[in-house]
């Protein structure tokens, strides 16, 4: 970078909500396999502890350094239906508080990886612990989960989504006195990846190595800014706009990244480009689109102006790094972006504008309040539309559905902090009874024959 381009990254920090949004620790509990679980925890804890107990102070002292907030930092850990698998155990609960207790002293956020992948079938191991799911999240409080239901490979595992539909029922009536949040703790995705450093849906993939460490940029406000200053401007001029904001956005995430592996001396990992909004104003996705000229987000034009700047997100991001990963786009939940909650709750956008919006953005259905009563059956078909939409176009897609047990339409779900808040949106009311049943699966599409 030149001196101009240091100190547009300065401003971008003082008065553009340029941030970090996450730093995530990749911990492998693969050697903490045991068929005796509370030998398997205890490894589980102690090697957690090792990595992790420095993490908070050292991203700290990173960002106090370089005039950055590090707002998050969390830990993620290999799916532990593989750890949990070798024991007998009837439930993996006491594996959930396992990781709650090592995420809290720590100091940690969110610890991810209660998680399964059932794109090839469900084992014992997998179904155990998607049942355990409600029981879990109502009894944590740092435990985050996520299962992969499909890829592009595989198909789509339609028992698995039937059975989740009703796990997220049992979530949010477990949950409901807090407007069944915690639903907002529990993704579930097609074709998932195994750096993603974002929650709810971070897991440690057995691809990794042993412990690396995965950072998250943002800077919504900050491309923003950018655009209003080519206001009239042809989309060439915007896209090329969004193109050097990434650019700059990525180097900063990267020399931070960097500086906070080294610190705890690990290896880093990769740089998610996503652009992850916040309920706070001058930090939502939905304004940037109307910056583009969407008079609001849901519109005509919406789903044309997120893929321009997914696009050039990406490859503003790529230039600046040779690490770029995760999920690297731009995120759309309802309820963490304040011009997405505007949106909702003056009626312009819903499911299935959000359903087309995802075609192109980086994650799909994300932090959405549903009414209370919505049936299982329903929440397993939207998952399924949801996924088969990634695996047709072979990206990740995923679904973070709140059904906000005793409210309904029109009402407000309040989660507070980052998770922010939603108006309820309705659901299409035709019985999906017939479709969820039929179970089995819906083969991979032709095109995934790339052998």
């Amino acid at each position: 970078m030149d001196k101009n381009q240091i100190l547009e990254t300065v401003r971008m920090l003082d008065s553009e909500n340029l941030d970090i949004r996450t730093v995530t620790l990749g911990i492998s509990l693969l050697d903490c396999i045991d068929e005796d679980g509370e030998k398997s925890r205890e490894k589980i804890y102690n090697k957690i502890i090792k990595y992790g107990k420095n993490l908070v102070e050292y991203a700290n002292e990173i960002g106090r350094k370089y005039g950055v907030e590090i707002v998050n930092k969390r830990i993620s850990v290999t799916p532990i239906a593989l750890i949990a698998g070798a024991t007998d155990e009837k439930d993996y609960l006491e594996f959930a508080k396992t990781l709650d207790r090592a995420a809290k002293e720590i100091g940690v956020d969110f610890i991810g990886g209660f998680s399964a992948l059932v794109h090839g079938d469900m084992t014992p191991a997998d179904e155990k612990l998607i049942r355990s799911i409600p029981e879990v999240l109502k009894k944590t409080e740092k435990v985050c989960s996520s299962i992969n239901v499909g890829t592009t490979k595989n198909g789509l595992n339609m028992d698995a989504v039937k059975l989740l539909g009703e796990v997220i029922v049992k979530t949010a009536e477990n949950t409901k006195d807090q407007d069944s949040i915690g639903c907002a703790k529990l993704v579930v995705f097609a074709n998932a990846v195994e750096d993603n450093p974002f929650m709810a849906g971070a897991f440690h993939g057995v691809g990794m190595g042993d412990v690396v460490l995965h950072v998250g940029v943002s800077g919504p406000g900050v491309v923003k800014y950018a655009l209003e200053k080519v206001r009239g401007e042809s989309f060439n001029i915007v896209s090329e706009t969004i193109k050097k904001t990434a650019f700059k956005i990525t180097r900063l995430g990267e020399l931070i990244g960097k500086e906070v592996a080294d610190k705890i001396g690990v290896p880093f990992g990769t740089i998610d480009l996503s652009l992850a909004p916040t309920p706070a104003i001058g930090d939502s996705v939905a304004r940037i689109l109307e910056e583009i000229g969407i008079e609001f987000a849901g519109g005509h034009g919406t789903t044309a102006a997120l893929a321009m700047l997914n696009d050039a997100v990406k490859k503003g991001g790529i230039m600046a790094s040779d690490h770029v990963g995760g999920l690297s786009g731009a995120f759309i939940p309802v309820s963490e972006d304040e011009g997405m909650i505007a949106a909702a709750r003056d009626g312009h956008i819903g499911l299935d504008k959000l359903e087309a919006m995802t075609c192109v953005c980086s994650v799909g259905l994300d932090m959405i309040a549903i009414p209370g009563d919505t049936r299982p059956s329903t929440i397993s078909a939207i998952i399924a539309d949801e996924a088969m939409i990634g695996i047709i176009n072979q990206k990740t897609t995923a679904v973070r559905l709140i059904p906000v047990i005793g409210k309904g339409v029109g009402e407000e779900a309040v989660f507070g902090g980052l998770l922010g808040s939603a108006p309820i949106i309705p659901v299409h009311q035709g019985s999906c009874e017939d479709f969820a049943n039929r179970g089995g699966y819906i083969p991979a599409p032709v095109h995934s024959f790339k052998n």
